[in-house]
């Protein structure tokens, strides 16, 4: 039918009002200016008042025998019947080429978006490639620099000990100062008294002998000391080949911290010892001191021994001696601490030099990584929008083309289901083309592939089915007719994907969570100046017969069933001249909140017909429809829109061999299969595209009519088992899907009316 919508054609608006080039459409009571042998000359078009007001135009009878007069107005009504029929096929001719100028249009946009995304993809590769490298390349230098910086802190610790063995080195060298200018003070004065020694010489003879004794003591502990010395000097040349070694063993990995470590430990024990032999010379001296206070007692006592005694002179002179060479060896190794701690600080240096280097390529590094990181988010982002893009392109596709929209949904393995044995029977394709729309079954050792809107795998959530449906739900509220119905094998999970799982609100299934979407929806767009009113109803189909599941009446066992499921009403599905489809007496509820549609839920889904099977302990024995019907009003624009959503569980295809059914449940698998073999009876009728559909072989394909036929939006779940045992059963309704998918139905319409439509007449629609 010829909508109230403006069309697009050639590059022009067509106006959709009695008005055309300036010409003016004359109502079919006024009677057009005749001319004998010529039809209406100008453009005219007719809206649908129009065409309806010509269809039931009855011609005015003054004379019944007048056969003149009803002869012009027959041919005058004859004239304007053809000017329509003109108008119709010059503008279905146009409305064809428009569409074929935009089906190529996008073809092109969809290859040039495919191009895109491989693209994209390549451009992607590339980048992770480089970002694992940056990564990789970041993490050993934030390990060098971790290394950098515990050398540092071990060479920082090391310098510390340096400066104070350093101070404790010159107080010792302060010290040893002290103690040789009093020896010298002592020896000065000690040459003051050798003249009064001198009659002491001879006295001191015996005490000599002991005194040579005594120094042939010293003399060992002098070799013992030399030998210190040596074993010193050693321990020294050992140091600063460790330190040459210490500066090249720095500028490498974490074998120079241990050989750091080393060195350290190496000096500590070297300070140590110097300090035990410091202690040492400390102890001789004191005890030389000692002797020498011993020495001045004695010579006072024995004076007349005093040429004895110049001997032992030269012998504290020797000793003063030794203790001078043995201060300049000290202030020697003293020397060398100092530049061992001057090299230590010099390699701090140049670690703290590579330390910064080091951090400055970090940085450097981290830029480059966080530049990569930056550009992957904008090629992810680039991605998601191509995707989107493709999508909107697809469905805008698919709506040009008028097919119905094909979902598969394959359900996860149950825990009294076997593993398959002869391979895995369901695989999805990984190709960028095939990705999250294609599926492959094996079947006797063969593979089926199939390709659809969307698949989703056995881990696919309630909420990732809901989101893929949004925008279609979101169309009912919009003025569209919405159809979603589930179909498949008994127990594939066509119940659990509309009605979700009782009890748990986290596995909702699509019925309840679209209700909440346009609840939500009518709550956002109150502020714009809609305002919605909406209607419920829900009836299911049981042996060919229509049940309301709304209905107050008790509902009949299975033993007393009448034809129409309640005595009293007649159940009839009926057609308008506009295609849509209404039952009779079926309950209409209206709603204001998701709460109270919870509610007729839970009622219908008490009411409704379910039996024990072979195959499903819970098994749906009836078709179930949910119909909303959504009628809005917008104060503003007086627009008003007239939406409605079908939302159907079909009831499962079965095996009598694998069902088991008999008695009342053979009776119901007998009525399913057939209405369901009508279902697929109307789909080949439409793929083929014959001239007669046999809607009217059940009273299903009857009430899906406006949806299968007309130009309603129409998306089907195909509803998979993955177990072995349903691979045949899986294969024939995947290939049924496929044809669903294949089929063109016609180009949906958005229904939107004027003001002074009434409510009545928009809410008995199908």
């Amino acid at each position: 039918m010829v909508g109230t919508q403006t069309t697009p054609i050639g590059g022009r608006t067509r106006s959709t009002f009695a008005v055309v080039n300036g010409a003016h459409y004359r109502s079919p009571s006024s009677a057009p200016p005749s001319s004998a042998g010529s039809d209406y000359g100008g453009i005219i078009e007719f809206t649908r008042e129009d065409v309806e007001a010509l269809l039931n135009e009855k011609s005015k009878r003054k004379d019944r025998f007048n056969y003149k007069e009803r002869c012009e107005n027959m041919i005058d009504y004859i004239k304007r019947l053809k000017a329509c029929i003109r108008w119709f096929q010059d503008l279905e001719l146009s409305y064809s080429l428009e569409q074929e100028r935009l089906k190529n249009s996008l073809e092109l946009a969809q290859q040039k978006c495919m191009e895109m995304e491989l693209l994209l993809k390549i451009k992607e590769e590339e980048l992770n490639s480089i970002i694992v490298e940056m990564r990789r390349n970041c993490t050993s230098l934030q390990e060098k620099l971790k290394q950098e910086e515990t050398q540092k802190t071990v060479a920082v610790e090391y310098l510390v000990k340096e400066r104070d063995a350093r101070l404790n080195y010159e107080r010792s060298q302060s010290t040893l100062e002290e103690d040789l200018g009093r020896a010298q003070r002592e020896l000065h004065s000690a040459n003051e008294k050798i003249s009064s020694l001198n009659d002491m010489y001879k006295r001191l003879q015996d005490y000599v002998t002991g005194l040579q004794q005594y120094n042939g003591k010293l003399h060992s502990e002098l070799s013992n000391v030399e030998d210190e010395l040596k074993r010193i000097e050693k321990e020294k040349a050992n140091v600063v080949e460790s330190l040459a070694m210490l500066r090249g063993q720095l500028a490498l990995s974490m074998a120079s911290q241990v050989e750091a470590t080393k060195m350290k430990d190496a000096l500590t024990s070297e300070v140590a010892s110097l300090r035990v032999e410091l202690q040492q010379v400390r102890d001789d001296r004191a005890l030389q001191m000692s002797q020498g206070k011993t020495l001045t007692s004695e010579l006072v006592k024995f004076k007349d021994a005093t040429e004895k005694s110049s001997s032992e002179v030269d012998n504290l002179t020797t000793k003063t001696n030794e203790l001078e060479a043995k201060c300049t060896l000290q202030d020697n190794q003293i020397k060398a601490l100092q530049e061992q701690l001057e090299n230590a600080e010099k390699k701090l240096e140049v670690s703290d030099i590579s330390v910064i280097e080091t951090r400055t390529e970090f940085e450097g590094q981290e830029k480059i990584v966080k530049d990569l990181e930056r550009r992957l988010a904008v090629a992810e982002y680039k991605v998601v929008e191509g995707e989107k893009l493709r999508k909107e392109l697809h469905n805008t596709i698919l709506e040009l083309k008028g097919n119905i929209r094909v979902f598969c949904r394959v359900r996860p393995l149950l825990s009294d289901e076997g593993c398959n044995t002869d391979g895995k029977l369901i695989s999805y394709p990984t190709s960028m083309e095939a990705a999250g729309r294609g599926i492959e079954l094996n079947h006797n050792g063969q593979k089926h592939s199939f390709t659809f809107d969307k698949v989703f795998a056995p881990n696919a959530s309630q909420e990732d089915v809901v989101i893929e449906i949004s925008q279609l739900v979101q169309s009912a509220l919009d003025g569209y007719k919405v159809c979603i119905f589930a179909y498949g094998q008994t127990g594939s999970g066509k119940t659990y994907t509309m009605m979700g799982k009782p009890g748990h609100p986290e596995e909702k299934g699509l019925i309840p969570r679209s209700l909440e979407q346009i609840f939500r929806a009518r709550q956002s767009q109150h502020p714009e100046g809609w305002k919605y009113e909406m209607q419920v109803s829900m009836l299911e189909i049981y042996n060919e017969t229509i049940r309301d599941l709304l209905s107050r009446n008790k509902p009949p066992s299975d033993s007393t069933r009448q034809e129409n499921g309640t005595p009293g009403k007649q159940y009839t599905i009926k057609h308008d001249a506009s295609g849509n489809a209404h039952v009779t007496d079926l309950t209409v509820v209206d709603v204001q909140s998701v709460e109270e549609v919870a509610f007729l839920l839970n009622r219908a889904a008490n009411s409704r017909s379910v039996g024990k099977t072979q195959m499903n302990d819970q098994s749906s024995r009836s078709h179930f429809v949910f119909t909303l019907r959504i009628y809005g009003v917008n104060e503003s624009t007086d627009q008003q829109v007239d939406g409605i959503l079908n939302l159907i569980d079909l009831a499962g295809s079965e095996r009598l061999s694998k069902s088991g059914s008999a008695g009342d449940r053979l009776k119901e698998t007998q009525a399913i299969n057939k209405s369901l073999s009508s279902l697929s009876d109307v789909i080949f009728a439409l793929a083929k595209k014959e001239d007669h559909v046999p809607f009217r072989n059940s009273k299903l394909t009857y009430l899906l009519q406006p949806c299968l036929g007309g130009d309603s939006k129409t998306l089907m779940f195909v509803n998979i088992s993955p177990d072995q045992s349903s691979a045949a059963e899986s294969l024939c309704s995947l290939r049924f899907a496929s044809r669903v998918n294949a089929c063109e139905i016609g180009t949906a319409r958005r229904n939107t009316y004027g003001r002074s439509t009434q409510l009545s007449s928009r809410l008995s629609y199908f």
